[in-house]
Formats: structure tokens, C-alpha cells, sequence
């Protein structure tokens, strides 16, 4: 099974995104564009996991705690590593300092399981292409620059997700496998 934990956006902004990709998709055929629908914000990619760890990581997940619910806006976009050499656009996520806060305690809650830390530093964000090339990143980047300043509506989260990541022709799939309440009090 492939793994990771998120929290969900808003729909609102879920549609936003489903029409800045459309306007954006035929400038290059570089890009794998995502599906809207599995826009999301990555606490955790666990990665490959056997099915019989699965109620190991739930359990595990069911401990994170955090004492507010995370505050999020989604603004700006940006290239990872960069623009001159993109591999992924995303838009970026400003968030409250609890969110990395939150993703360190999924890390380390998963740790004893043997899912090993992230090496990077934890950097929220929403994937809307992945690179296969550089053909049109010239064409792209002027359009992106026309729809500046990038503003999409906010979140403000009191659960995170365990997602099940299922590749297949097309794009990966997701299925939601569990939902765990991470503020203080709250169960």
C-alpha cells in the first residue's frame, strides 16, 4: 500500500485551481498536471507500507495531538528546485507555525513503526504539475505572470487525513482511509 497523511482544502478553492489549471494545461507538454480533486496538503508521505502495518499507523496517527486547529491561506506559486530547472509547480501555503508543528508530530509518531524522517525541511505546499522536461517553462512562466498576484481562499483544519495513493494510467488515485481529530480536547 502507498501511504501519506494530508489535510484537505476547500472545495472553493479545489475549483480555483481545477480552472487556473485549465487556462494553464496546452502552454506545455511537459507537464503532468494533477487532478483537482486529489489537491491536497502533504503532512507526511510514508511511501510503500504492507497492508498487515495499517492499523499500526492508525493507532500511531490516533496519538497526534496539537493544541489549535492550523490556519492556512494559499497564495503565490513557485517551482521546485527552480525555474530554471522545474520539476514541480505548486502554490505555496502560508500557514500558522502549528502546521509544521503538526508534521513533525506525524513524523515522529510513525518513527517507531521504522518509517523513517523526513531528510527536507518540512515546506507546505499544493502540486499543480510535475516536469518531464523543459519544453514550454519559457511560455509558461510569462502566463503565470499575467494571473499575479495568486490568491486562493484559506483553511482552517482540525483533523488531518490517512490517504491511500493508488497509481494508475492517468494520474495517481487517492482514497481516504482514516480521518484523526489532531486538536487538544477534541476526539
Amino acid at each position: 500500500m502507498r501511504l501519506f497523511v494530508a489535510l484537505e482544502i476547500p472545495e472553493e478553492t479545489r475549483r480555483a485551481l481545477a480552472d487556473l489549471i485549465d487556462r494553464l494545461k496546452d502552454i506545455t507538454r511537459s507537464a503532468r498536471w494533477v487532478r483537482p480533486e486529489g489537491i491536497h496538503v502533504t503532512l507526511k508521505f510514508i511511501g510503500e507500507a504492507p497492508p498487515q502495518q495499517l492499523p499500526a499507523i492508525k493507532e500511531a496517527l490516533a496519538q497526534v495531538r496539537n493544541s489549535a486547529p492550523v490556519e492556512a491561506r494559499f497564495r503565490g506559486c513557485g517551482f521546485f528546485p527552480n525555474e530554471r530547472r522545474p520539476r514541480v509547480l505548486w502554490i505555496d501555503v502560508e500557514a500558522s507555525p502549528n502546521l509544521a508543528e503538526l508534521a513533525a508530530a506525524v513524523g515522529a509518531g510513525l518513527e517507531p513503526l521504522g518509517i523513517a524522517a523526513e531528510a527536507r525541511a518540512f515546506k507546505p505546499h499544493l502540486t499543480l504539475a510535475r516536469f518531464e522536461g523543459a519544453e514550454g517553462i519559457p511560455r509558461l512562466l510569462e502566463k503565470l505572470q499575467t494571473f499575479e498576484p495568486f490568491e486562493f481562499s484559506g483553511v482552517r483544519a482540525d483533523e488531518f487525513h490517512l490517504f491511500q495513493s493508488q497509481l494508475q494510467r492517468g494520474g495517481a488515485r487517492y482514497a481516504r482511509l482514516a480521518s484523526f481529530p489532531f486538536v487538544e480536547g477534541r476526539s
